[in-house]
């Protein structure tokens, strides 16, 4: 049996489905924008690619969390 994603990565698959981009390359996006701090990074994908807070938020969260 399968354990079931949890957190930020539970988000993913409606991601993908809702935008039409891989992960791979939100991440991406992330990591090559000048910004740097959490909200930031936040306002700008809601405001320069559309995506909701939620969806925005588990993707700076989890991108950030793998630089650590």
């Amino acid at each position: 049996m399968t354990a079931a994603v949890k957190g930020p990565a539970s988000y993913f698959p409606s991601i993908e489905q809702k935008y039409g981009r891989p992960i791979a390359e939100w991440k991406g996006l992330i990591r090559t924008s000048p910004l740097t701090k959490h909200m930031e990074l936040v306002a700008w994908l809601k405001t320069e690619h559309g995506l909701g807070h939620g969806h925005a938020n588990a993707l700076v969260a989890h991108t950030l969390a793998e630089g650590e």
